[in-house]
């Protein structure tokens, strides 16, 4: 194969959208192109916000379009969810400049999926180290102090795994479906105690009076956006942030990506209280979005997981990636899964230091996976 050229896309209103779609074998809708364009046309993602689209596009001179990476140039490190803030603070101390870097990674979505797009996935072990070595040109051509890619899936991972990349690790909580099919078949895979625990937090919601309407793709009201965007964007207010999406974000998801969305609004007494708003891949539900205006108890963990379970037993949903962090996610049945990102650092005296750390947090990582395993409340684990 002749060797891959990359080709830099300033906006993703650049390439052409079946194009795009095209390399989205696994219909992942974080990756689809109208979830990235509604991004940066909302106005959520742009050089004002600190990133910059800076999409990798990669061709040969048989195929214009082999493969993608979607990136960004940072001018900061929010809305990553790997944080590498030390890093940063290291550069600062010795007076060098670690921004602009180059990210490549879902922007506010730490969530597993491709991050090599190609339609053509037999050609990613041979293309992968082309690639590399081209992006790391373009860094250096470009002034950017390093590279991160984040979240890869297994195939992503294993193509770009090289020496000239650090793999770091980290930890997310998912639930996989068994077959189950119903919430109480779920149950009986969890100890006595803790389905009487789980049985008892949703009976508090009954007595509460609060119930759940599942609203999806252009069943999703005006009223219910309006609500939705009230609770997400009053929850950061609540932490003294400003939240990473704006309103003219979800609305143009729902104008554009329909059929992904399922809107889960609680309802007290004829009234919204709270939202999540959730996206569907062909085998995953994804949770991405909460917020309310009030507390009751155990609200979140029946928005957010319980009726997130449900919908996956009822639609034969094989994963709930219900976001990330999270150890009261154990208790619930969502099992430790490791994630991981690599790392180009092009200046040297600092990638050493930054390669021990890495290694000896995976380490870490493993053990801290391994004893978050013991503490899952299925039957079979203790």
């Amino acid at each position: 194969m002749t060797d891959p050229k990359i080709h830099v896309a300033t906006s993703l209103q650049a390439v052409n959208a079946t194009d795009w779609n095209a390399l989205n074998v696994s219909r992942n809708p974080f990756l689809s192109y109208p979830f990235l364009v509604a991004l940066e046309q909302s106005g959520s993602v742009t050089p004002d916000t600190g990133w910059q689209p800076h999409h990798l596009l990669i061709s040969t001179p048989d195929q214009p379009l082999l493969a993608a990476i979607p990136s960004y140039i940072k001018q900061h490190s929010y809305g990553e969810y790997v944080f590498d803030w030390a890093w940063a603070d290291a550069y600062h101390r010795y007076g060098q400049p670690y921004y602009p870097k180059l990210l490549s990674a879902i922007p506010f979505t730490p969530s597993v999926g491709p991050r090599l797009l190609t339609n053509q996935p037999q050609q990613l072990i041979t293309i992968a180290p082309h690639i590399i070595n081209a992006v790391t040109n373009l860094c250096e051509r470009e002034g950017l102090s390093s590279w991160h890619l984040l979240f890869p899936d297994q195939p992503s991972l294993k193509a770009l795994t090289s020496p000239a990349l650090l793999q770091r690790a980290g930890c997310q909580f998912h639930w996989y479906n068994d077959h189950f099919d119903s919430f109480d078949h779920f149950l009986e895979q969890l100890t006595s105690r803790k389905r009487k625990s789980i049985r008892k937090e949703r009976q508090q919601i009954q007595s509460q009076g609060i119930g759940f309407r599942h609203l999806e793709g252009p069943h999703i009201t005006e009223t219910a956006l309006d609500s939705f965007y009230l609770f997400y964007h009053a929850t950061y207010i609540k932490r003294g942030q400003q939240g990473y999406l704006n309103k003219a974000f979800f609305r143009q998801l729902i104008d554009t990506m329909a059929d992904n969305l399922l809107l889960i609004m609680a309802e007290k007494a004829g009234h919204y209280v709270a939202g999540a708003l959730f996206l569907k891949g062909p085998q995953t539900l994804y949770g991405r979005y909460w917020g309310c205006l009030e507390e009751y108890k155990q609200l979140h963990f029946e928005t957010c997981y319980y009726q997130g379970i449900e919908y996956c037993i009822e639609h034969q949903i094989m994963q709930f990636d219900a976001g990330a962090q999270g150890e009261h996610k154990i208790q619930r049945g969502f099992r430790p899964t490791p994630t991981y990102s690599l790392h180009w650092i092009k200046n040297t005296d600092f990638r050493a230091p930054i390669k021990q750390f890495v290694e000896q947090e995976a380490a870490q990582v493993k053990h801290y996976i391994t004893e978050a395993t013991s503490f899952l409340p299925f039957k079979n684990t203790n």
